[in-house]
């Protein structure tokens, strides 16, 4: 299994509340909502970009590695080669 890192692709895998980056009032965050990891914490935890599609951001949270999937834009191996 991949480690997440600077700069990764990640999805929630569960709600959150949150900040909103601007006009601090509480947002919430849903399962599946997509962000960019910005600073690691030892691995357990990552400081996690929320934004607009124009860059605009909206929240800026830590969140504990076991609420975040590694998303994959690329293919990551074929079937065929773990047969090989």
């Amino acid at each position: 299994m991949e480690t997440i890192k600077d700069l990764d692709i990640v999805a929630l895998t569960e709600d959150v509340e949150a900040t909103h980056f601007e006009t601090k009032e509480i947002i919430k965050l849903f399962k599946g909502q997509v962000g960019t990891v910005v600073m690691e914490f030892d691995g357990s935890a990552f400081e996690v970009e929320f934004s607009h599609p124009d860059g605009t951001t909206y929240a800026m949270e830590t969140i504990p590695a076991t609420m975040l999937m590694l998303l994959h834009y690329e293919l990551v191996e074929s079937v065929g080669a773990r047969s090989r």
